[in-house]
C-alpha cells in the first residue's frame, strides 16, 4: 500500500475538512467541535430532502448564519448535488478571501471520496479549495449496527434519491475505509473499537469524543489522496496489516484461479450473508479481461465491473470481516469459496478462457463481450 503521505496544498488554497457519516446527530457533533477549534473558518453544511427534491445549503461562520438557500434538484441524489452546489460552494467561499478554512458537513450518507476525486481530478473546477481532511463521524453506541446490520438506508429516511437502495452497512463501511479520521461520540465496544480499526487504514486515528478533533492539525493537511484510493481499491495485491487486539476477524480469500461462474452463482449467498464487511476483485473464465467487483456489508452484496485487467495479472481476491465468533462459519465461508475456484481438472480440459455465450452475470456484469477474448495473451503477465 502507497505510504501515507499528505497530498500537499498549494499556495492560495484554502483547506477544506470534509465531514461525513450516516447519522445527522454525530455529523454536527464533529462539525461543531471542528469550527469551534477553527474560530477562522466559515462552516457549510447540505442537506437533501428527497421527497420534495430539495437541496439546502446553510454557510454560517462565528457571526452566525450567512446564507440559507433551497435548490430544485431535477434528480435529488448525492452525485447532483456535489456537481450542482457542494464543489462550487466550496469554491465559492474559498475564493473570497474572507476564510482561512472551511469545515464541510455533506448531506447524510453523502461519500466524500466523490468530492475528494472530483478536487483531484479536475483542480480547475476549484482551484482555491483543496481537501485537508475527510472526517467520518459515527454514534459510538451504534457501530456494530450502523457497520455490520442489514438495514436500507430507505428504510431509516436516510436515502439520497428515489431509487437509493443501498444498504446502511455499505455505505458506512465505506466511508470509515475513504476517512482520514474515525470519530465516534463515544467509546464503542472494545470489539466494535477493533472493527473500526480494521476497517480504517492502518494509520488513521480513532477518536472516541468530537472533543478530541486536533481541528488545527486536521486543517494543516493529513489527507493522503492516492494511499487512501488505494486502501478502498477493488484490486489489493500487498499484505494486509496485522489485526487489533479485540474480537474481530478476518478471511483474507485470494487465488490466480478464476472462479466457476455457476458454482460462485449458487454460493453467493454464503458467501455474502452475515453481519460482515466484504470486499475485493474476481475474475470469471467467461470475462477474462474484465475486472469483477465484489462490495458486500449486512448480508446485502454488490457485484459489478471495474475496468478490464490491461496487462495486470488476474486476482480473485475477497476479504471478509466480521465480529461473530462461529468458527465452523468462518471455515464454511472458506471451504465454498475453495469450492467455486476452478479445479486442477477444469483447467486441464477447459483452460481459463471459455468461450461460452451466457454465465448467469448477465444482469450485474451486461452480456459477454467477445471482443473479450483476445486479450488472453496478457494473463500471464503482471503490473
Amino acid at each position: 500500500m502507497t505510504p501515507a503521505i499528505p497530498t500537499p496544498l498549494q499556495p492560495g488554497v484554502v483547506p477544506v475538512i470534509l465531514v461525513s457519516g450516516v447519522r445527522e446527530g454525530a455529523m454536527g457533533s464533529a462539525a461543531i467541535s471542528l469550527h469551534l477549534g477553527l474560530p477562522d473558518a466559515v462552516a457549510v453544511r447540505h442537506t437533501i430532502d428527497t421527497e420534495r427534491r430539495i437541496l439546502t445549503r446553510i454557510v454560517s461562520d462565528v457571526t452566525g448564519i450567512l446564507e440559507r438557500e433551497e435548490l430544485d434538484l431535477a434528480h435529488a441524489c448525492v452525485s447532483c448535488a456535489i456537481r450542482e452546489d457542494i464543489v462550487p460552494a466550496l469554491e465559492r467561499l474559498a475564493s473570497s478571501g474572507r476564510w482561512s478554512a472551511i469545515v464541510a458537513c455533506l448531506p447524510v450518507a453523502a461519500d466524500a471520496r466523490q468530492v475528494c476525486r472530483v478536487l483531484a481530478w479536475s483542480p480547475r473546477d476549484a482551484p482555491h479549495a483543496g481537501i485537508a481532511a475527510v472526517v467520518v463521524a459515527l454514534d459510538g453506541a451504534t457501530v456494530a449496527e450502523d457497520l455490520l446490520g442489514e438495514d436500507l438506508l430507505r428504510e431509516r429516511g436516510w436515502a439520497t434519491s428515489d431509487d437509493d437502495e443501498r444498504g446502511l452497512a455499505e455505505v458506512a463501511g465505506a466511508m470509515v475505509e475513504y476517512a482520514d479520521v474515525v470519530c465516534a461520540t463515544e467509546a464503542p465496544d472494545p470489539d466494535e473499537l477493533a472493527l473500526l480499526r480494521t476497517l480504517a487504514r492502518p494509520e488513521v486515528p480513532v477518536v472516541t469524543d468530537p472533543s478530541m478533533l486536533d481541528a488545527a492539525t486536521l486543517a494543516a493537511g493529513v489527507h493522503g489522496f492516492r494511499s487512501a484510493e488505494d486502501w478502498v481499491g477493488e484490486v489489493r495485491r500487498g499484505a494486509l496489516p496485522p489485526l487489533p487486539p479485540g474480537g474481530v476477524w478476518r478471511l483474507d480469500l485470494r487465488s490466480d484461479r478464476p472462479l466457476h461462474p455457476r458454482r460462485f452463482y449458487d454460493e453467493l449467498a454464503v458467501l455474502g450473508s452475515g453481519p460482515r464487511r466484504s470486499r475485493g476483485c474476481f475474475w470469471l473464465p467467461t470475462r477474462p479481461g474484465v475486472v469483477c467487483v465484489w462490495d458486500g456489508a449486512g448480508g446485502q452484496v454488490g457485484v459489478g465491473a471495474a475496468g478490464r485487467w490491461a496487462g495486470r495479472k488476474p486476482l480473485t481476491r475477497i476479504t471478509i470481516i466480521g465480529l461473530d465468533d462461529d468458527l465452523e462459519d468462518r471455515a464454511a465461508i472458506a471451504e465454498v469459496f475453495h469450492r467455486c475456484l476452478l479445479t486442477d481438472d477444469e483447467l486441464d480440459t477447459r483452460g481459463r478462457i471459455w468461450d461460452d455465450s451466457r454465465d448467469g452475470f448477465e444482469p450485474w456484469l451486461g452480456p459477454i463481450d467477445r471482443a473479450d477474448q483476445p486479450g488472453l495473451l496478457d494473463l500471464a503477465t503482471d503490473n
